[in-house]
């Protein structure tokens, strides 16, 4: 039985700079991708599925440049050596910076059929799908509050005590009280505070919860190749516009095993948005992959990791544990960097370094790991399969690399709303396990006939709804208990 593991942490001051210049970056990219799609998108449900591409045998990296030896583990320099994949030659890293030429990106081999089973037992087939943009929110901004969807999700917070705590702009700098208070608003970004109900690391060492974020993109189907060649799955933290946006790539994803979890729709700072506003950005990121996937994640991440007590109280309310990163013994951040590569702040080989620290941080933990990297930029996609990612796999002392939920010891099932079994999480009396038209038939009656949830901690021992307090103080045994096998 493998517990959640949530990592206490001293109180530093986030780089206001770094930060906002990677959300205006992460804005600018997304709209420049947006302007390529088309207003109608239409699945097919005429063509055959892939798994994955067919895709040629890969040449790894030679071993190129001095050796990099840590403190406690061992890395091989990638130096300036290219990788080929799938017929695509991978820059050499002074190549790979924001001003390198636009690649072409790997198509994928087919599109998913409609009615195809996926592997996840009891899991509903693919649905058809037409997505009309008109009948969605803008792509990269936030939602509205004023629609009926919105209106109709905030009722799954009734019963909840939610934290009344002030917005922030996202940053320490720009919001000094909060900053001052972040141990007891549990604020990660301002010290990489958590709560028991977190996911921050694998609980085995030298375990690594494999995860990209902001796609699906149009690059993801190279990492795909790539991670389906070495057998390797992982979680993907999808944006609900890019889903609207390429719908088939992220069936591609689920359908090849990997994890699928939410990301929010426009990748905002969660705790400068209204409650509203963020039942907005969950709830129609929700929608989305469940209109292509028809499984709805019981997961998200928070974009930035920008997470406090009101955020997290609204997302567990909504049926999603939260999952953020690692941050070493000296509040470090498990952060590749990838992201500001595209940005032009950061150089490929800088990035790389970075890597390379983190898997000689690794080492140091008594925990498994969690990395933030990302498949949204054509940069982060190179740096991944060219370099980070073999970097691992030849790490030594060994790796293993998984994706999160499987890392957490946790049954592919539960998951997702539709073919969990767990009868503690989501909240059996909360509006959400209620409605059984998206929740597993099989949980929804174990629920029923027992009255209450199974196992200790679970949301049946609290009088009433339980206060944001009660949460925290049993969820650390209450979500152990619910994600464990």
């Amino acid at each position: 039985m493998k517990p959640v593991i949530a990592l206490a942490t001293l109180f530093t001051l986030a780089s206001a700079t770094d930060w906002n210049a990677r959300r205006n970056f992460h804005a600018r990219f997304a709209k420049r991708q947006e302007t390529t799609t088309t207003s109608s998108v239409t699945s097919s449900v005429s063509t055959s599925t892939s798994v994955s591409s067919d895709v040629s045998s890969t040449t790894l990296p030679a071993t190129s440049g001095a050796s990099s030896v840590t403190a406690s583990g061992t890395t091989t320099a990638a130096a300036s050596v290219a990788t080929t994949l799938a017929g695509t030659s991978i820059p050499p890293l002074s190549e790979i910076t924001s001003g390198a030429i636009s690649e072409s990106t790997i198509p994928l081999s087919s599109t998913a059929t409609a009615g195809q089973v996926p592997s996840i037992s009891g899991a509903p087939a693919l649905p058809s799908y037409t997505i009309v943009s008109s009948e969605w929110p803008t792509m990269d901004q936030m939602p509205s509050t004023d629609s009926a969807e919105v209106q109709e999700w905030m009722t799954e917070l009734e019963g909840f005590d939610i934290p009344d705590l002030s917005t922030t702009d996202g940053t320490c700098a720009g919001s000094p009280e909060a900053a001052a208070d972040a141990a007891n608003r549990g604020w990660w970004t301002c010290g990489g505070y958590t709560r028991g109900t977190d996911i921050v690391a694998c609980p085995d060492k030298l375990t690594w919860g494999m995860s990209f974020d902001d796609g699906p993109g149009f690059y993801t189907t190279k990492l795909l190749d790539y991670l389906d060649e070495r057998d390797l799955k992982s979680t993907f933290f999808v944006v609900g516009s890019r889903v609207i946006q390429n719908p088939e790539i992220l069936r591609a994803e689920y359908l090849a095993g990997h994890e699928i979890s939410l990301h929010t729709w426009s990748h905002p700072d969660l705790t400068k948005l209204t409650n509203e506003q963020i039942v907005a950005e969950f709830g129609w990121t929700r929608k989305a992959i469940q209109t292509v996937l028809g499984v709805t994640p019981v997961t998200m991440r928070p974009p930035y990791g920008d997470i406090d007590d009101r955020v997290r109280a609204i997302s567990l309310a909504m049926g999603m544990v939260p999952i953020i990163w690692t941050r070493g013994k000296n509040n470090e951040q498990f952060d590749t960097n990838d992201w500001r590569v595209a940005g032009g702040t950061v150089t490929g080989t800088e990035s790389v370094e970075a890597f390379e620290n983190i898997l000689s941080n690794a080492t140091e933990l008594d925990t498994g790991f969690i990395v933030l990297q990302h498949d949204l930029y054509q940069q982060s996609v190179d740096l991944a399969v060219g370099y980070t990612l073999d970097l691992a796999l030849n790490f030594t002392p060994s790796l293993t690399l998984e994706p999160i939920g499987v890392c957490q010891g946790w049954p592919a099932t539960d998951l997702y709303l539709e073919t969990t079994t767990n009868t503690t999480f989501p909240y059996p009396d909360s509006v959400i396990s209620t409605n059984v038209s998206t929740t597993a038939s099989a949980r929804a009656t174990a629920v029923t006939a027992d009255g209450a949830a199974q196992g200790s901690g679970a949301r049946a021992n609290f009088a009433s709804l339980p206060t944001l307090g009660a949460m925290l103080a049993g969820l650390s045994v209450l979500v152990g208990g619910l994600l464990m096998v």
